[in-house]
């Protein structure tokens, strides 16, 4: 038997980012954006992003000495909203990443979030995709885009899910790096093409997204819809609670929304989908703070019998708020 502790949606601040306070409000130049924003934010998704660093201390000292340990992605709040490319993101990725490496060294794995390549801010139009981010994601912290890992009958299967969803970003990529992002994501499909074909008949599989916008996606993948009998389970973050998976089961289908920015287009687009997620057999982890509303963070601890002779054995473990 072998443990598997899993974390996404850390949002941690690092000295820079937390010096940025308000910075989300700043960024939103329509007042009535703005408003409509911080309203969802207080009530719903997280009042200050920036006072929640005392989740990911809780975290790491809750998480004990596992086999195995996932990141899944969006280490920072992203407070310029182009990922890594920005200085102050880095320094908060890089602290989370060595608090983590220091302590389960070549054990801790990880996915790559949407935080960490850039995105747009709620409403307004700022930030997006820069491969400046990718760059230093890949080459200076030492991120995969794509890995596997055996673990007797279990292949684990980690993916970037904003180079799987790449089309949905369309609209928030610089035109002179869209080439760049198209090639990327070729490559990437290409790995994935790959592990799916090799699998074996006996093998199951653990994917690790960030984000399931990717999942309708990689459901076109002729070697991945082959095998989706073989995928036990698809760990996503990003959604943070399962409070807000649910209803975004419930809203598959709905029509694309276009006239509230960037951030409710990419939404709707990835609920419109969101049907195809079933055959995936999700499994959010929440992200360390859970949401506003819910105040419900935390991470998973999965036990994994190797012959996968057993179902597997979920834990999820509750941080909660001071």
């Amino acid at each position: 038997m072998k443990t598997l502790v899993v974390v996404s949606d850390v949002h941690y601040a690092g000295p820079t980012e937390m010096a940025r306070k308000g910075f989300e409000a700043r960024s939103i130049q329509n007042p009535f954006q703005r408003a409509l924003a911080q309203t969802y934010r207080g009530l719903v998704w997280m009042r200050d992003p920036l006072a929640h660093n005392g989740q990911f201390d809780k975290f790491l000292a809750a998480a004990g000495d596992p086999d195995l340990v996932v990141g899944n992605g969006d280490y920072s709040v992203d407070s310029a909203f182009v990922g890594l490319a920005d200085d102050g993101v880095f320094e908060t990725v890089a602290w989370c990443l060595d608090e983590l490496r220091g302590r389960h060294g070549e054990r801790f794995h990880s996915t790559i979030g949407d935080h960490e390549l850039g995105k747009m801010n709620l409403l307004g139009g700022a930030g997006g995709l820069r491969l400046e981010s990718y760059r230093r994601a890949t080459e200076r912290l030492g991120l995969k885009r794509f890995w596997t890992i055996e673990v007797g009958s279990y292949l684990l299967v980690g993916v970037t899910s904003t180079l799987v969803a790449l089309p949905i970003y369309a609209p928030e990529i610089l035109p002179e790096e869209r080439r760049g992002w198209e090639e990327l994501r070729a490559a990437h499909l290409e790995e994935v093409r790959r592990a799916f074909a090799s699998l074996r008949p006996a093998q199951r599989v653990l994917l690790f997204a960030h984000d399931p916008t990717a999942l309708p996606f990689l459901a076109q993948v002729d070697e991945v819809r082959r095998h989706l009998d073989q995928v036990e389970r698809t760990i996503v973050g990003h959604l943070h609670s399962n409070c807000i998976l649910r209803q975004g089961e419930m809203l598959a289908g709905m029509p694309n929304i276009t006239f509230l920015g960037n951030s409710i287009r990419r939404y709707s687009a990835a609920l419109r989908r969101a049907r195809d997620w079933k055959p995936f057999h999700l499994l959010l982890c929440p992200s360390v703070s859970g949401i506003q509303w819910r105040k419900d963070g935390g991470f998973l601890r999965i036990e994994l019998e190797e012959e996968a002779r057993q179902p597997l054995n979920v834990t999820l473990h509750p941080l909660p708020w001071d």
